[in-house]
């Protein structure tokens, strides 16, 4: 489409290399989310994890069109289970021997998915939940490891909980200090035990971003893997970033509980490119490149120096993620919606100056555009067509220190009308606003800030109907523009 190339951030006068043949560093793989208004055919991002010669990915559910795609692969493969599911898991071990049949063993055939770990829940135990999935987690773990036990898979994956770096903490910040958190410290250990007697994987999602997120005083190269960062020594072990603190948090946690060698798998890390003054692509970029040079010495942490196994989160874009936590998760993609790399990133870990590999075969709704009808819009009373545009689109982009967040008050409305019209697949009655809208066949994007054509997505099963009633997703944002306004 046209301005494709613009949307590659940052990449100034840089040389854009293709990616070459070079190996990638091992131990680690992608996560891979649908919770997209558009999805990309699986088919098609099967593909790009070929071009990039990515092996590992790790899924949040057991999608059958995103596990055929998988299919024959040689892939390395880790199954979700959504956090929905756990209750009726612990209920009954029979529907647990049902969600492995269904989910697992009819995929463990030759020329199949090389399933390597089922996660059970996602972060099932964030302090946001309020203990909601505390009883039924253990249980469901225990059962979906006994199902997979009793139907020959052990020897060939492991079950596992990806937990939020939220369960274990530091009373002064000190790895050597890291314990489990009190309100759910007795599960954990009850669970870290059965790990430990069935050889299973302590699954961990680290995010360095949000040390910057949540703390304002927070250093900020403290956040980075490059060794630019202040060093704070403990138990005679320095570290530089706090990726490695928190590691290590978890590794003393563990041992307080008398573990003193479990797998630690690093479940999601990585690093959102918009929605927040430090969510830029050329953090992003900076980000990636200290991780994969790290991952490439085969080095780990001060207290566990061995490789790591990690995660990159995420692969694509997700323009229906829950804002919650901040507008910047649906922009945690090395990838936009469509595919299209948006930083430099070398997979080898060699540092060099390359752009991965984008999606082929994409195909774009028509090239137009929803904006502003200046022959008939009063701005005094477009308040409420940019509210229902944004809690039906995506928004996220306007928030302050994003890209788009130095539009005029014209080019704001018109930002918000595009994300609903697009949504919507283009439909003229979504460009309306009681004449306040109107299609146009230029390209509305100014400057960084790109106004998307939406692709034609990759399923119709992802249409869902915009539940974002149960969340309060757009309140930060419509603060903003409101003030704009």
């Amino acid at each position: 489409m046209a301005g494709r190339a613009a949307m590659l951030v940052n990449v100034g006068t840089v040389i854009m290399t293709v990616l070459t043949l070079a190996s990638l560093v091992g131990g680690f793989g992608v996560n891979w989310g649908n919770i997209a208004s558009h999805p990309l055919n699986p088919n098609i991002v099967v593909q790009m994890l070929k071009d990039n010669k990515i092996n590992k990915v790790k899924l949040f559910d057991a999608d059958s069109w995103t596990m055929n795609a998988l299919a024959g692969t040689g892939m390395e493969v880790m199954v979700g289970i959504p956090n929905n599911l756990l209750e009726t898991l612990a209920d009954d071990y029979d529907n647990a021997k049902d969600w492995v049949k269904e989910n697992v063993t009819q995929y463990m055939r030759k020329g199949g998915v090389d399933i390597k770990y089922v996660a059970v829940g996602n972060e099932p135990f964030l302090s946001a939940y309020n203990g909601s999935f505390l009883k039924t987690t253990f249980p469901a773990l225990k059962n979906i490891h006994k199902a997979l036990k009793e139907a020959g898979h052990t020897d060939k994956m492991k079950a596992t909980i990806p937990q939020n770096a939220e369960v274990y903490q530091s009373a002064n910040d000190k790895p050597s200090e890291g314990d489990f958190r009190k309100d759910v410290k007795q599960t954990m250990l009850d669970i870290v035990n059965f790990f430990h007697d069935n050889d299973l994987p302590f699954t961990v999602n680290i995010y360095p971003f949000l040390s910057l997120y949540l703390n304002e005083h927070f250093p900020v190269e403290f956040a980075f893997l490059d060794g630019n960062g202040q060093t704070m020594t403990d138990k005679g072990k320095n570290y530089d970033n706090v990726f490695d603190a928190n590691y290590d948090t978890l590794v003393y946690a563990l041992k307080k509980a008398g573990i003193h060698d479990m797998k630690i798998i690093v479940g999601e890390v990585g690093w959102p490119t918009d929605g927040h003054k430090y969510a830029t692509p050329k953090l992003a970029e900076k980000f990636y490149a200290g991780l994969m040079k790290r991952l490439a010495k085969d080095g780990g942490t001060p207290t566990r120096p061995e490789r790591l196994e990690v995660y990159l989160f995420g692969f694509l874009d997700e323009d229906m993620k829950s804002i919650l936590p901040g507008p910047f998760e649906r922009h945690w993609g090395i990838f936009r919606y469509d595919g299209t790399p948006k930083f430099m990133l070398d997979f080898t870990g060699q540092g060099r100056q390359m752009v991965p590999v984008a999606a082929k075969g994409v195909q774009y709704l028509e090239k137009q555009w929803c904006v502003v009808n200046n022959d008939t819009v009063n701005l005094d009373e477009v308040g409420p067509d940019l509210d229902y545009a944004c809690y039906h689109g995506d928004c996220t982009a306007m928030e302050a220190g994003s890209t788009c967040s130095k539009l005029t008050k014209v080019q704001n409305i018109s930002y918000a009308f595009n994300m609903y019209f697009q949504i919507q697949d283009q439909d003229v009655r979504a460009c309306d606003f009681k004449g306040a809208a109107m299609i146009t066949k230029v390209n509305a994007s100014v400057g960084s800030c790109l106004f998307p054509v939406q692709i034609v997505s990759g399923s119709d099963d992802f249409r869902i109907n915009f539940v974002f009633g149960r969340f309060v997703v757009f309140g930060l944002v419509l603060l903003g523009l409101l003030t704009v306004i």
